[in-house]
């Protein structure tokens, strides 16, 4: 388990354009410090993806916030983010891994059973992401995988009262996206608690 209180990864929506996401993008990194950034991108085309990821990486890497691609290796690449997000632990990621690694961030998530996770684990990723529907289940995966393994783990909180249950699970980095973006305060607001949630149980002893 890490010494170090977790940090927060913002994941936006799927992406069709950036233009009317970059309004909330903006707001909620104002709010504080975002550690990454979780590019989703709802089309197939790859330049219309990279035009996107250009749009929006390079305001968050201004405040220091590493940037992934959700699902593209090549559009990662070519648009200059600082990594890229694979489904799964299988043949694609292997492949990102041996592409990527170690200049850039390679980040597994859909790892359903405990096995898919330590094979990613394996490959040599930068962190695994645990994201189930169950937060009881979700806060026993990251405290078994946060006591067994040092790979880092990032754990998805679905709402901001799910945050602090998955740090002092032991979760190196927890990942907010509809909650943020959907909040009725605006993401600045949300990011702000979450941020809060994180430096209180960071100071626990």
């Amino acid at each position: 388990m890490s010494e170090e209180p977790a940090r927060l990864y913002l994941a936006t929506p799927p992406l069709a354009e950036a233009r009317d996401f970059l309004p909330a993008l903006t707001a909620a990194l104002s709010a504080g410090e975002v550690a990454s950034l979780l590019i989703r991108l709802a089309g197939d085309d790859p330049r219309k993806n990279e035009d996107i990821v250009r749009a929006l990486a390079p305001i968050a890497q201004e405040s220091g916030v590493a940037v992934l691609v959700d699902g593209s290796v090549t559009v990662a690449m070519r648009a200059r983010a600082d990594g890229a997000h694979i489904s799964g632990a299988g043949e694609e990621l292997v492949e990102a891994a041996k592409k990527l690694s170690p200049k850039y961030i390679v980040g597994a998530g859909d790892l359903p059973m405990r096995d898919d996770a330590m094979r990613a684990g394996e490959i040599g990723v930068d962190y695994v992401l645990f994201d189930d529907e169950d937060p009881r289940l979700l806060v026993e995966r990251v405290d078994w995988w946060a006591e067994l393994f040092r790979t880092p783990c990032v754990a998805r909180a679905r709402t901001l009262s799910e945050v602090a249950p998955l740090a002092r699970a032991g979760a190196d980095f927890v990942m907010l996206d509809d909650a943020v973006w959907t909040d009725a305060r605006g993401p600045a607001a949300a990011v702000a608690e979450a941020l809060a949630i994180l430096e209180q149980e960071g100071s626990q002893p």
